[in-house]
Order: C-alpha cells, then sequence, then structure tokens
C-alpha cells in the first residue's frame, strides 16, 4: 500500500489500483498524511477543512470520514497506520508508504552525494511527482499547503538543474528547462538555468529572447526588474564572456557493483489539465495490450491542439508502471527559430538518457539505431518523441522487441507508421474547455458565465488559444470576461489578442504553414479567401485553377498536416482560427488580380453549378435565371433530382455567402437561380436576404429588367414571413417596372402577389382583379404555368365567395394543365385547393382523397411548405368532421413544420385551427397575436 498526496490523493494498493475515496474523505486523509506522525485534533481537522464558518454537521462529517478512510485502510490490511489517540487523529504511514516522506527524505542526502549522483537523486524524487500536490481536493488548508509544496518542489527542480550545468549537461536541459519556464514564466531561477543552457549549447540569441521576455512578463505582472544576478548573467551572456563556456562532461560514473536508478527526463505536469480522458484510457490500454512487443502511439492534431500535454500527461499517470525510466527529447520539428534534431542526435540524447557514457556511443546513424534497440530489449521504459515531423524523422528512432511504451507527436498524420496506435485530438469539448479556462482565471469566469462561453466560441475550443485568453484575462484585473470576448470578436486583430511573450496561435499556426509544400501552401492560402463554410473538391479545383483530382489531392495533404478538417467524405473546412489565419497570408502573399481571379473562378464554378442542379431538380426551373456558359474549370454533373438536391442543400450556405460578397453580377444571378430552391424548402429568411441584395445590385447596375425579377422574387420571400406591408411595395414596384418596360410576366407575377396579399385581407374583389389579369397576361405570353397558377387563384377567391361550382371548375382545369406540365408541386396545390372547396360543399371523403393525394406529392418533393399548409386543411376537414383529436394531430404537425421554416401565415393558421378544436383560450390568443401582427382579420379557410 502506498499513500499518494504529490499528485491526486489516493490510496494505492497492491497493482496500482487506487481505493475510492469521496471529496471529503480525500480532503481528511491528505491533511493527516501532511502532519503524518503527528496528532491532530478533531477541531483542528474541522478548522483545516471549512475554516472559519465549519456547518453545524462538521464533526459528524469529519468522524464519517475518519470511519470511511479506515474501511479503505482495512480492506489493504493497514487499518494500523490511523489510530485514534485522546487528543485525536494520527496517521503513521510505514517505510516508503507516502510519496511525500520518500521525497522529503531524497532531498535530504542530497548534500552528501557527488554532483553526479546528487543531480539522479534529485531527478528520482521529482519522478514521485504525478501532478499537483493535493489536485483533486478542496478544503481551505489546501491552497497554503499546495503552494508550500510546489515551493519544494520548484527549489528542487532549480538544484538539480544547477547541478546538471555543473556537470556539462545543459543541452538535455533546454527542452525540460523551457517547459518548465513556460508553467513558471516568473521563476527567475529557472530563467536563469534557461538562459545558460542555451548559451552553452550555442544558442546565444535564443538565450538573450528568454532574457528580455522574463523582464517583460515581470514587469508587466508585478511592475519589477530581474535581480542583480540575472542581469549580470544577461550581460555575459550578450559579451559572450569566456566564463560561461560550457565545462565537459564530469559526470560521476555508476559503481560498477549496482545498476544505475531510473531516471526520469519528462518535462513538468502542467498542474491545470483537464479533460481527454478517453484519449488518456486508450494510451493506458494500448499499452497493456501491446505484450512484449513495443507499444507505439502517435498523438496528432493541429496546432496548439494539446499533443505534448496531453502525452507528457499520460506519461506521469504511466509512470511508475516504467522502472527503467521515462526518456522525452524533443525533435523541433515546429520550433520557433530552431531547426530539426535528426535522428542520429535524438538517438545520442536517449542513449546518454539512458546512462550510457559518450565513449560508447557510436558515430553513425545505424550504429546508435541497433544500440538503441539493443539497450531497451530488457528494459520497460516509457519514451516520448515530441514535435516530429513525419514518419521518416522517427522510423530510426523506434525500438525492437520490448515491455516499452513510446508515445510521438506530430502535427501530421503518421499513417504510413506501421503498427501505430493513432490518436488524433480534437479540439476541446465544450465542458472540457470550461473547465479549462475556469482553472486558470478562477472566480471571474464563474461570474460571468454567459461571456466564459463567447470567449471558448471564438477560441475554437482550441487548447492553446483559450490558455492565452485566460493567461490575458488573469493578469488584467481591470479586464471583465465581456470586454476579452469583445476583444476577440475583431476578427482582423483576433490571432494578435492570442499571443503572449513567448507563444501564440498565429506564430504556431506559422511553423505548420512553413512545413506545407509550395503547391500545398497555394491551396491553403487560396481557400483562405472562400467566403462560405466549407467547400468540396470541385470548388478548391476553381478557385486554383487545377484539375479536380490535383486539387482532391491537396486537399487531402492538408487534412493530413491538421491544417483542415473533414466532417464528412468529401467536404473540407478550416478551424475558425486557422481560416483567419489563412485570409491574412491570403491577403499578404497574393496580389489584388490573383485573389480576384480564383473569386471569379470560383462564382463562375457555383453559379454554373447551381444552375444545372436547378434544371435538373425543377425541370426548368424559375423565372429570370441566366444562360450561363461552362466554367473553365471541372464542372459537376447530376445524374438524378436526388443528387441535384443534395449538391444543393449542401452547398446552399456557400451559395449565399459568395452571393452576399459584393459582385453584382454574381449576387443577381444566384439570387435568381436560387430563388426556387429556396421558395420550394421554406428557407425565406434566407430568401428575403439574397433577392434584397439582388434589388440592390439590379439598381446599382440600372437594371430594371432583373430588378423587377428580384422585387417579385423578394414579394415572394416575405410573404410567408408576414412582411405583408414590405411585399406589397416590392409588388407594386415590379408591377410599375414591368409596366414601364412592357415585360408582361413581371406584371403577371406581381399582379398574383398583390392578388395574395388581397386575400389574406378579405379583399376579394380586389383580389379576383389581380389575379385576372395575372391570368389574362399569362395567356397572352403563353406561361402555360402562370396560367394554371392563376386559375386556381381564381378557385380560391370563388371558394371563398361560395361559389362553389365556379371554384370547382377553376381548379380542375388548373390541375389540368399542371399535370400537362408535368409540375407536380401545382398540381398539389391545385388539389388542396380542390380538397377545401370540397370541405365546404360537405363532400368530406372527396376531400379527404384530394388533401391525402397532395399531402403525399408535397412529401415526395420535399416542399415543407406545402405540407404545412395541407395539414393544415386536413386539420379543417376534421373539425368540421367533428373530429377534434384528429384536428389537434394534423394542426400540431403543421404548427411545428411552419416554425421550423418561419412561414407565420400557416403558424396562425395552425393556432387558429388548435384553439377551435381544443376551446383553449391560450391558442386563440396566440392566433389573434399573429394575426394582429399581420394586419389582416384572421382565418378565412
Amino acid at each position: 500500500m502506498r499513500f499518494v498526496v504529490l499528485g491526486p490523493v489516493a490510496v494505492s494498493q497492491a497493482g496500482g489500483q487506487s481505493a475510492a475515496l469521496a471529496p471529503r474523505q480525500r480532503a481528511v486523509l491528505a491533511y493527516l498524511l501532511l502532519h503524518a506522525g503527528t496528532v491532530i485534533s478533531a477541531e483542528r481537522l474541522i478548522g483545516a477543512i471549512w475554516g472559519m464558518t465549519p456547518p453545524d454537521t462538521a464533526r459528524a462529517q469529519l468522524q464519517a470520514s475518519i470511519a470511511a478512510i479506515r474501511k479503505v485502510l482495512r480492506a489493504v490490511g493497514t487499518d494500523e497506520v490511523l489510530a485514534t489517540r485522546s487528543a485525536g487523529y494520527v496517521i503513521q504511514p510505514g517505510p516508503d508508504q507516502l510519496d511525500l516522506q520518500e521525497f522529503t527524505g531524497l532531498l535530504t542526502t542530497v548534500a552528501d552525494l557527488d554532483p553526479t549522483h546528487a543531480a539522479q537523486q534529485i531527478r528520482r524524487a521529482l519522478a514521485l511527482w504525478q501532478g499537483e500536490a493535493l489536485a483533486d481536493v478542496s478544503a481551505d488548508f489546501v491552497a497554503q499547503a499546495r503552494s508550500r509544496l510546489e515551493e519544494r518542489r520548484l527549489s528542487a527542480l532549480e538544484q538539480m538543474a544547477e547541478l546538471e550545468l555543473q556537470l556539462g549537461g545543459h543541452k538535455a536541459l533546454v527542452d525540460e528547462l523551457t517547459a518548465h519556464l513556460a508553467a513558471h514564466p516568473l521563476r527567475e531561477r529557472l530563467a536563469r538555468h534557461l538562459m545558460l543552457a542555451l548559451h552553452r549549447s550555442g544558442r546565444q540569441p535564443d538565450a538573450l529572447s528568454i532574457a528580455r521576455t522574463f523582464r517583460t512578463t515581470l514587469a508587466d505582472a508585478q511592475g519589477l526588474d530581474p535581480s542583480r544576478d540575472f542581469q549580470q548573467l544577461e550581460q555575459s551572456i550578450l559579451r559572450d564572456d569566456p566564463s560561461l563556456a560550457p565545462p565537459a562532461d564530469v559526470r560521476t560514473p555508476e559503481p560498477e557493483s549496482g545498476p544505475a536508478q531510473p531516471l526520469s527526463f519528462l518535462p513538468f505536469d502542467i498542474p491545470d489539465f483537464t479533460g481527454r480522458a478517453g484519449e488518456l484510457d486508450r494510451l493506458a490500454d494500448s499499452w497493456a495490450k501491446g505484450g512484449a512487443v513495443v507499444t507505439i502511439s502517435a498523438i496528432d492534431g493541429m496546432a496548439g491542439v494539446g499533443k505534448t500535454t496531453l502525452a507528457v500527461h499520460a506519461a506521469h499517470r504511466l509512470a511508475d508502471r516504467f522502472p527503467d525510466g521515462q526518456l522525452f527529447v524533443d525533435l523541433h520539428a515546429h520550433t520557433p527559430g530552431q531547426p530539426s534534431i535528426e535522428p542520429g542526435a535524438a538517438l545520442e540524447t536517449l542513449l546518454r538518457q539512458l546512462g550510457l557514457p559518450a565513449e560508447r556511443i557510436p558515430l553513425s546513424l545505424t550504429e546508435r539505431a541497433a544500440l538503441w534497440r539493443s539497450e531497451l530489449v530488457n528494459r520497460r521504459t516509457l519514451i516520448i518523441l515530441d514535435n516530429a515531423s513525419d514518419t521518416d524523422h522517427v522510423r530510426p528512432l523506434l525500438p525492437g522487441a520490448t515491455h516499452s511504451l513510446m508515445l510521438i507527436t506530430s502535427r501530421r498524420r503518421l499513417i504510413d507508421l506501421d503498427g501505430a496506435d493513432l490518436v488524433s485530438l480534437e479540439v476541446l469539448p465544450a465542458e472540457d474547455a470550461l473547465a479549462l479556462f475556469t482553472s486558470i482565471v478562477g472566480e471571474r469566469a464563474q461570474a460571468e458565465p454567459v461571456a466564459v462561453l463567447d470567449v471558448l466560441q471564438l477560441c475554437g475550443f482550441l487548447p492553446l488559444a483559450v490558455r492565452i485568453a485566460a493567461a490575458r484575462l488573469r493578469h488584467r484585473p481591470r479586464w471583465s470576461v465581456a470586454y476579452l470576448a469583445d476583444r476577440l470578436r475583431v476578427q482582423r486583430r483576433r490571432l494578435r489578442e492570442l499571443t503572449t511573450a513567448d507563444r501564440g496561435v498565429a506564430a504556431a499556426f506559422t511553423l505548420s504553414y512553413e512545413q506545407l509544400e509550395a503547391d500545398q501552401q497555394r491551396l491553403f492560402r487560396l481557400l483562405g479567401l472562400h467566403p462560405g463554410v466549407d467547400l468540396d473538391p470541385h470548388a478548391a479545383a476553381a478557385l486554383a485553377d487545377l484539375p479536380a483530382e490535383d486539387a482532391e489531392e491537396l486537399l487531402e495533404d492538408l487534412l493530413d498536416a491538421h491544417m483542415l478538417i473533414q466532417t464528412e467524405p468529401g467536404r473540407y473546412t478550416f478551424h475558425d482560427l486557422l481560416r483567419e489565419y489563412a485570409r491574412g497570408i491570403a491577403a499578404e502573399d497574393e496580389d489584388a488580380q490573383t485573389r480576384q481571379d480564383a473569386l471569379t473562378r470560383l462564382a463562375d464554378h457555383y453559379r454554373y453549378t447551381a444552375n444545372t442542379a436547378v434544371d435538373v431538380l425543377f425541370e426548368g426551373g424559375a423565372p429570370g435565371r441566366p444562360v450561363l456558359l461552362a466554367p473553365s474549370t471541372p464542372a459537376t454533373s447530376f445524374a438524378d433530382k436526388g443528387t441535384a438536391g443534395a449538391w444543393l442543400t449542401d452547398e446552399a450556405a456557400n451559395l449565399l455567402a459568395v452571393a452576399a460578397e459584393g459582385l453584382d453580377e454574381v449576387t443577381l444571378d444566384l439570387a435568381s437561380i436560387l430563388y426556387l430552391y429556396l421558395d420550394v424548402n421554406g428557407r425565406y429568411h434566407e430568401a428575403a436576404a439574397v433577392h434584397s441584395d439582388a434589388v440592390a445590385a439590379g439598381r446599382r447596375l440600372g437594371d430594371r429588367d432583373r430588378t423587377a425579377n428580384a422585387l417579385n422574387n423578394l414579394a415572394e420571400a416575405q410573404f410567408p414571413l408576414g412582411r405583408y406591408d414590405e411585399a406589397r411595395e416590392h409588388a407594386r414596384e415590379a408591377l410599375e417596372l414591368g409596366r414601364e418596360l412592357g415585360h408582361k410576366r413581371h406584371q403577371a407575377r406581381a399582379r398574383t402577389f398583390l392578388g395574395a396579399l388581397d386575400t389574406r385581407r378579405q379583399d376579394y374583389t380586389t383580389a379576383r382583379l389581380h389575379f385576372e389579369a395575372a391570368l389574362h397576361l399569362c395567356r397572352e405570353i403563353g406561361v402555360r404555368l402562370g396560367e394554371a397558377s392563376s386559375l386556381t387563384n381564381l378557385g380560391d377567391i370563388s371558394g371563398r365567395l361560395r361559389l362553389f361550382d365556379d371554384a370547382v371548375g377553376y381548379h380542375l382545369r388548373a390541375l389540368e394543365i399542371f399535370r400537362e406540365e408535368g409540375y407536380r408541386v401545382g398540381e398539389a396545390e391545385a388539389l388542396n385547393n380542390l380538397g377545401l372547396a370540397s370541405i365546404e360543399q360537405g363532400q368530406f371523403d372527396r376531400a379527404l382523397d384530394h388533401l391525402e393525394v397532395a399531402l403525399t406529392i408535397y412529401r415526395d418533393e420535399a416542399h415543407p411548405a406545402g405540407q404545412a399548409d395541407v395539414l393544415n386543411s386536413l386539420g379543417r376537414a376534421a373539425r368540421a368532421m367533428a373530429e377534434p383529436a384528429q384536428a389537434v394531430h394534423h394542426h400540431t404537425e403543421a404548427l411545428r413544420i411552419a416554425t421550423e421554416i418561419g412561414d407565420v401565415p400557416q403558424q396562425a393558421r395552425a393556432h387558429a385551427g388548435l384553439a377551435e378544436a381544443t376551446n383553449d383560450p391560450n391558442e386563440a390568443a396566440r392566433a389573434h397575436e399573429l394575426y394582429t401582427a399581420l394586419g389582416v382579420p384572421g382565418p378565412a379557410d
């Protein structure tokens, strides 16, 4: 059995399992262990746990906790270590049972050892730490106790580094000290040791950069200057003082009689590690199943996603399973200003970490690799190869058969690393990102939960970005979380905000970008110009003026390099922050003409392909669509309505984004192309926006013909949104332009919309005049679908005027034309109107026949607005047949669909029907509220 306080508090049993303790029990146990051998009174324990305001049940809770701890100890046969005395409680762990006692004991004897063994002994002491002390304990005493323990750990670390520098181990220290200083940027002694290690490694500029960063950080945080010792070291480095020259490696060899003690070269495990439970379990399980063959786990992901943090945290958790040491080497594939470490040099570092003297390490890469494999055969070692560029970078470092575990991190997916378990990291889930941010910021985050979520979303839940944002807030006490969110909302400076003196999101992205090949870089830049959400290979091909196959290959390369994300096969997108980065470098590296040419090719691709899809899906499409030539880049073809509809659904957001880019010709074309698709699918808000843009574009171009078409489209989009006054104004303007141009189709469409608006106002006389005028115009120009639409509208008016024979005649003639033209949506509209007329005539069976066929057609055509209309008509039929339950069913379903698509008139109609079917005053009030907002008297169905 073993007690742990230098990490999550635990009682570890044989086999490494930890006994389960509740949070309060862990707190009581931790306090007793921190004062092991001392009798602690109940009053002192209560004060330590709850402070000055203990609950009334404090003593009972304490006694229950002691009993629970005893139960755990009894289960492992060592309950005698916790005793009750007259003055309180005392815990007395045996030798090697408490990690804190072992840590203290190892450090106590350091002064009696030579530098080599002193450094090794401190490393063994530091290896006892499994994360932040008392990591999972919350009690009044914890903050001060944790701070004291952390100070002891850092002091030991600094002492070990000083000894290693005396021994000539400066090169091996650089990576380790860099990680520690990043976690404790105000620790001057750490900064001095790192400066000296860098200088002795021939990296004078980096040493001076550390000095500048520390000086700035100290001034920002505390308003202080560094000590005299620091300043003298900085000046000596600047002068390249000979006294700073590295000593020869003077390590004392291990005595022949005994084996070397296991060493840990792992960087410090950050105290606020958050989430990744599934990945941690997977890394542990993969080694457990590895048997006698080395287990390799390759952790990949985009810059800043936390690959190294995960590997180091996993290594600390698993360290006790690898008694022959834990090794670490940073291969520097993505380190600013640092060339990557060649495999031969990395092998030298690893062999030295195993304790091999310099004279035993051969010069050639092949011989070093062979020695490395032979040294690991009988060892159980954990190795981290951090920051690898690709598979070739790490292949010479792979061990042979062994019980070891190797963790490799890389920004590129190492798919050709045979036998490796590939762990690809995504951004943090929202709850983990929230926990990370809160652990850094503290109570200020809890006070502004909505603003915190805004910040996390603006950071794209990327761990590096979340850490930097939280750190900025922590060091700026006058900032609120909402103020930080507002700063991050400004796109042009978001990446600048996510930057500190020594790291930044943009800098991390730059390193990934610079390692791409030239054609990959070019595509990445051009993708940044795309105004939409995601794209397929054909859109990428258009942007880059490439064959689709070449574009897809480059997209896959960028995906493997984690510069893109794939949410589904064949579609690619950016992380939000990478999108901003790509836009920025496109603006810097591509001239204006190149950018414009790329966007023009993209617009040509989208216009032509969308037009083709609409032709297939709607067999003739909508009025006012342009005639377009095939683009110069590869075009997409569609085998049937299914593929055409799927493409439009996938690309709708992109098409609308391109239409909103401000290129007037493109806006007009795409608005007219998408008119029918948006209307049929009930996407009225998007339709209103794009048609409004099209009206403005037509006016800027002075193109009255296309302006009139856009006005009619806009009126039709505003109609189901209940914007009747605006729709009337736009329809009237379209009618006037149509008259001036002598364009009868524009006039007919405008008359139809005006008639529909008058129908809603129950001004049936005026509505009939508009519909008759539209019918006459359509017959003059031979627009048969327009003729049929006018006929069924006249039938609707006749039915409302209770002229049922006339109504049925109009609807039947409209139905005949719709069927002749093969326009099934129009057929469903006529059948719906016939069903309503039949209801009023008391012919319920006939009405239901018409309405059921209409509903089937609308469902087959994926027409939600039509479905809501017919369902409300079926509800009307059920009410007339005195079947209130069936009426409720139909109106409820109609309300659901109408609400989803934002069809306000059908929502009002559904509420009115529900009110009549249920006598519910709330439904009646809601219907009245909606009809009042629409400015119409009420339902008339």
